[in-house]
């Protein structure tokens, strides 16, 4: 059995980015840990809070049934609040996790590591994918972390095929699934000003997640207080599968070359 820590920025992450692998994963005997570094505070404020509860425990909760769902063992929060989007005012708040000292979070994170012994870390791209600055922070963190830990497992970043995002993107223009005032452009820069993810020269393993594709979908919509996931849930089946299906991580020290299994 190995024992696979895999760290997301905000509750709903997991399930949008890893849920098909880390499903794959538990129904092959593996532990899988979830860490969140930030409680997703600064997320959507959903209209049927009842008496007593807030956006943090709806998050936590909503986590909680996905990790329900997907196998995951263990749920564990780093402690920081959400940094929100590029730009925001919360960006600098002295409670959030873009401002966090890099080794202290890195520590924290250490010590998970420890405790579980774990054999694998999974965190994110150098940019996080699109540039997010607590995404970009759990890049620092796990890399740090790595350094901290008496015993420094392998790590995979997770990130997105560049190139699949611009196949997927051509193949709908052509299916007349984009129209001309579709303002959505796969070679746009993130939020950081670099391209979104990572050239599919650049990537190890790419994750068949078909098999386990609806409990992925139904991850995300464990996560249904969250704007950003109605338009995925709201996708039909053909293109949820189209652009969700598979998932891509880099291995860095690893010989050149994009093989298709599950990287345990």
């Amino acid at each position: 059995m190995t024992t696979i820590v895999i760290v997301h920025a905000h509750p709903d992450d997991e399930a949008s980015q890893t849920a098909g692998t880390m499903r794959l994963a538990t129904d092959a005997g593996h532990r899988v840990v979830c860490v969140y570094a930030t409680n997703g505070d600064h997320g959507t404020v959903p209209a049927d809070l009842v008496e007593g509860e807030n956006v943090v425990s709806r998050r936590r909760a909503e986590a909680q049934a996905s990790a329900a769902l997907l196998g995951t063992e263990r749920v564990v929060w780093l402690g920081y609040a959400d940094s929100g989007m590029t730009g925001w005012e919360q960006n600098s708040h002295v409670e959030s996790f873009h401002v966090a000292e890099t080794e202290e979070a890195a520590l924290r994170l250490a010590a998970i590591l420890d405790e579980e012994d774990a054999d694998v870390v999974v965190g994110y791209d150098w940019h996080g994918g699109y540039g997010h600055p607590d995404h970009v922070k759990v890049h620092r963190v796990v890399r740090r972390a790595l350094d901290l830990a008496a015993r420094a497992p392998r790590e995979l970043q997770g990130t997105m095929n560049r190139d699949q995002m611009r196949r997927l993107y051509d193949s709908a223009k052509e299916a007349g699934m984009v129209g001309d005032q579709d303002d959505w452009d796969p070679d746009a820069p993130g939020d950081d000003g670099y391209p979104i993810g990572t050239p599919e020269s650049e990537l190890h393993w790419q994750v068949d997640v078909r098999p386990v594709l609806e409990t992925k979908r139904a991850a995300l919509a464990c996560h249904a207080s969250q704007e950003d996931v109605g338009w995925m849930l709201a996708m039909p089946a053909e293109h949820f599968a189209m652009a969700f299906g598979d998932e891509w991580y880099i291995e860095e020290g690893r010989p050149a070359g994009l093989v298709a299994a599950l990287p345990f």
